[in-house]
């Protein structure tokens, strides 16, 4: 069965739904989630894209994102896909929502209203191999450094997310 995703207004109205690659192919606004785990020392978990997806394979990005259901909270997918993903469970809490649109080279295109959550764990996580290549832990400074340093590396969406909620994810 094919996914759908929640379109949207920018308010984050609900407007109905559309299979997911649709969405992606007509750029048209959709409700999504970012989620940030960090460790007791402040270092953000990375996760590495795997090989096999559909855009941005072995990019790296942050802990986990993906598009919630009909129905579902944004706290509630949070938790879904980062346990599906990463293979865990965590508190998570909304820190802010925002607007993006980032087109890549295979013609789709993310215009996503993007809940950002963040969360704490300090384990190893049991990652799945359909959906992660690897990951790592590393300081805010060093990501925003790296990305710098070498941006094609880094998915598209998390360089403008990192970007946008830089100042908010080091107050929270």
């Amino acid at each position: 069965m094919e996914e759908h995703v929640i379109l949207v207004d920018t308010n984050d109205n609900q407007l109905g739904l559309m299979p997911k690659m649709e969405a992606h192919e007509k750029a048209v606004l959709h409700r999504a989630f970012s989620v940030f785990i960090f460790n007791d020392k402040g270092e953000l978990m990375l996760q590495q894209r795997a090989a096999d997806k559909y855009h941005s394979p072995l990019l790296w990005t942050n802990t986990c994102c993906s598009h919630q259901r009909d129905g579902e909270t944004s706290l509630e997918a949070g938790k879904r896909r980062l346990e599906e993903e990463m293979g865990f469970v965590t508190e998570l809490e909304e820190v802010f929502w925002f607007v993006y649109k980032a087109p890549f080279d295979n013609g789709l295109t993310e215009h996503e209203l993007d809940h950002v959550m963040i969360g704490e764990f300090n384990d190893e996580p049991i990652i799945n191999k359909e959906e992660v290549e690897n990951y790592k832990w590393m300081s805010l400074e060093d990501v925003k450094s790296d990305i710098e340093l070498q941006p094609e590396i880094y998915t598209a969406w998390f360089k403008i997310i990192f970007k946008e909620s830089y100042s908010k994810l080091t107050n929270a």
